[in-house]
């Protein structure tokens, strides 16, 4: 079916280059719109409705108003001149807040952007008072606005809000501070605006550069990228269009991490076949070029299937998560790998054969032999010297892999120093509680149908006012028909701390559980709340998906390679891999520069980018060395050859993958996930593919595939000559 679909993308090119032009530019265009209709605002949504700060969300939605995809902004008004504010100033505030809360912010919109592609986030903010500082140094406002913090409409509304009330309140004589997750989040992205746009460019220049040096050709420098921005744009469309028929609502953060995942693998598979078919061509120099393109692209593909499969059953996985975050994120990124992959088999093959020899113009090298390189060097040197390298190899991932020692998992949503953002939290906190822009919430419901009373709940409320770590109780507030009511409490730990988490889980759910009265029920709510009940979560997804990854990840090897102790070996190297990225990340944030832990999603979402990602370069390399091990010779006389053909596909592939992760340390709160994921796939690449996995291979021999032993068999006029057998290379 693979050489199928590949040979008639060769013989229809052009018809089948034109298809995907439409489809990624279309898609591309419609894309972002749909996108942004089937994201989800809120962490607590993803939560199963088991988890108490679920519960506790429905009853603030249901019985209190509040809208599940608000966000709230925390504004801080004070004196210009620093005095303490009056009865005067504090009924000016007040009314300047009013005058706010009526007046729509509309949504600037750029000029090349048509209005029916871009959602319309303008709005009218929710404005109410909030607290007083106890010196009566500034008052506190709540302003509601709808939509996720991470979209960039909303984030546009709230610099227009910002900017207005700024300026409102100067004429008024008083000076303002904004913070709270959105202003947080706005804040840090002006920030990290040059830093993205420069990352972008970066990684842009380095694949450009990259293939130049390797093919020196105008056409293999940019047509990888050009496919894999048609690919990815349809495939964009694709993960909306799956998104929206099944109901599947996606965190605001899956559809970059998507395009960076595409953006790598898809030039990946490109360049795997690009040096395959210039290893061809120079192999078979009077073939035509199509007929090449046709036969690479069938070899080729095979591996490239098998490789893009193990990302989809590794994400694919997530399905079965409890978190709703990562069970929407498997699927969208299978969907979109699919959507790469029948790019790679049909769009990529169409390429190669219509621009044939001309896809590595000017170079020459097609009319000359190539000259013994590093990779030749470095292929004989493993043959020759495997048991060194592979011991080598095993320390220094060993090495990494014991900095996981003491690892702790860190809730907090990646908050900045140093942001604007940031000091009006510190200036809050030197008069109230910590906790006070972002409450731990208290939720009741009568059970019994007797209307409830501040009075009956009041108990409860002096317990929780007992508890240490909370500074501050906020008023019982009842809801119209006293069958609800709400006890906002105000920690002194930051709200995205540890130990905001651990007093709501802990202490707080305690002191409800004992002084919750007769014939209520009580939930607890909040961040901190949402948090804790997402670390539970967490903990058991990471004990069903690691277990059910692994053994789909098992399967396709074994179907791919015939073999029981080859996926054997490439699982076990693969794994150390991924301990030995966890440990150097651990390492870094954690123990060296003394940070609360390694982001929680972290060791998840590495496990299935490492691991799948991994396997796809073992996966190209075994299959070479397989197919090498059928040409006459010695096993290590194979695994030499299949090393030299292989280094600089990998090296490159691996040197442009690591480089797409490395852009998103530009993107705020996503570092850890930066460093991870580009030191795990330089070690997949440049030592478990070329070094640690062809070392095995060498040390095993043809046992490598037991029980089937890859036979010996005759060139035929089809194939490739294969490169000459080094006449010192020891026999085992």
């Amino acid at each position: 079916m693979i050489r199928a679909l590949t040979g008639f993308s060769t013989r229809h090119a052009w018809k089948v280059i034109a298809l995907w032009a439409v489809l990624g530019i279309g898609l591309g265009v419609l894309g972002p719109m749909l996108l942004s209709r089937v994201t989800q605002a809120q962490s607590a949504d993803f939560l199963p409705d088991s988890y108490d700060s679920a519960a506790a969300l429905r009853i603030a939605e249901q019985e209190f108003g509040v809208r599940p995809d608000a966000t709230t902004v925390t504004v801080l008004v004070a004196r210009a001149d620093g005095r303490p504010l009056s009865a005067a100033d504090q009924q000016r505030i007040e009314a300047e807040a009013a005058k706010l809360g009526r007046h729509r912010v509309v949504m600037p919109r750029k000029k090349d952007q048509p209005a029916f592609l871009v959602p319309d986030h303008s709005q009218t903010p929710r404005i109410a008072p909030a607290m007083v500082a106890p010196d009566r140094g500034f008052e506190l406002l709540a302003v509601e606005l709808t939509g996720s913090a991470a979209e960039p409409g909303v984030q546009d509304v709230y610099r227009t809000f910002r900017d207005s009330a700024r300026a409102q309140f100067a004429d008024a004589g008083m000076r303002t501070g904004f913070t709270g997750g959105t202003a947080e989040a706005v804040d840090t992205a002006d920030a990290h605006r040059t830093a993205t746009t420069v990352g972008g460019a970066l990684v842009v220049g380095l694949i450009v550069l990259l293939n130049v040096l390797v093919f020196r050709s105008v056409l293999a420098a940019v047509l990888p990228l050009l496919a894999v921005a048609m690919i990815s744009g349809a495939a964009g469309g694709a993960v909306a269009g799956a998104a929206m028929l099944t109901g599947l609502r996606l965190d605001p953060g899956t559809p970059g991490l998507i395009s960076v995942v595409l953006l790598g693998i898809g030039i990946d598979y490109l360049l795997f076949l690009l040096f395959r078919f210039r290893e061809h061509l120079r192999a078979r120099p009077d073939q035509p070029a199509r007929a090449a393109a046709a036969e690479v692209s069938g070899r080729v593909g095979t591996a490239i299937t098998s490789a893009a499969l193990t990302i989809v059953a590794a994400f694919a996985t997530l399905g079965v998560a409890s978190f709703g975050q990562f069970r929407s994120l498997g699927p969208a990124i299978a969907v979109a790998v699919l959507v790469m992959l029948l790019g790679s088999l049909t769009l990529m093959p169409a390429l190669l054969a219509a621009c044939g020899r001309g896809m590595f113009w000017p170079s020459r090298s097609l009319h000359r032999p190539p000259r013994e390189g590093f990779a030749a060097r470095f292929g004989l040197l493993v043959a020759r010297r495997p048991l060194p390298l592979l011991l080598a190899s095993v320390a220094a991932l060993a090495a990494l892999a014991a900095g996981m020692t003491g690892i702790r998992m860190d809730y907090g949503q990646g908050g900045a120093s140093g942001t604007p953002a940031a000091a009006t939290a510190t200036e809050i906190s030197r008069a109230l509680p910590a906790g006070v822009w972002d409450p731990t919430t208290v939720y009741l419901t009568a059970e019994d149908g007797t209307p409830l009373t501040t009075a009956r709940l009041d108990g409860l409320a002096q317990a929780l006012g007992k508890v240490d770590g909370i500074g501050r109780v906020g008023p019982t507030v009842l809801n119209d028909d006293h069958r609800a009511a709400r006890i906002d409490l105000y920690p002194t730990a930051d709200p995205q701390s540890r130990q905001a988490r651990d007093l709501a889980a802990g202490p707080v759910r305690a002191a409800v559980a004992a002084h919750t009265p007769a014939g209520t029920s009580a939930h607890v709510g909040g961040t901190a709340a949402v948090f804790a009940d997402i670390s539970t979560a967490v903990d058991h997804d990471l004990a069903v998906v690691f277990p059910v990854a692994a053994a789909l990840i098992g399967l396709i090897l074994l179907l791919l390679l015939r073999s029981v102790l080859a996926p054997v070996v490439l699982m076990l190297s693969v794994g150390l891999g991924f301990a030995a990225t966890l440990g150097a990340a651990t390492l870094l944030f954690q123990h060296l520069l003394d940070g609360p832990g390694v982001s929680f999603t972290l060791p998840l979402v590495l496990f299935l980018f490492v691991v799948a990602l991994g396997t796809d370069y073992n996966i190209l390399v075994t299959d070479r060395i397989r197919e090498e091990m059928r040409h006459p010779g010695t096993a290590r006389t194979a695994i030499a050859r299949a090393v030299r053909h292989s280094a600089p596909a990998v090296a490159t592939a691996g040197l442009v993958l690591a480089g797409s992760f490395a852009t998103l340390a530009t993107t705020p709160g996503t570092e850890q996930v930066a460093f991870a994921m580009t030191l795990g796939i330089l070690l997949s690449a440049l030592v478990l593919s070329l070094v640690l996995v062809p070392a095995l291979a060498a040390l095993l021999g043809r046992a490598l595939w037991w029980p089937l032993r890859p036979a010996h068999r005759r060139h035929t006029a089809s194939a490739p000559e294969p490169a000459p057998e080094p006449a010192t290379l020891p026999v085992p």
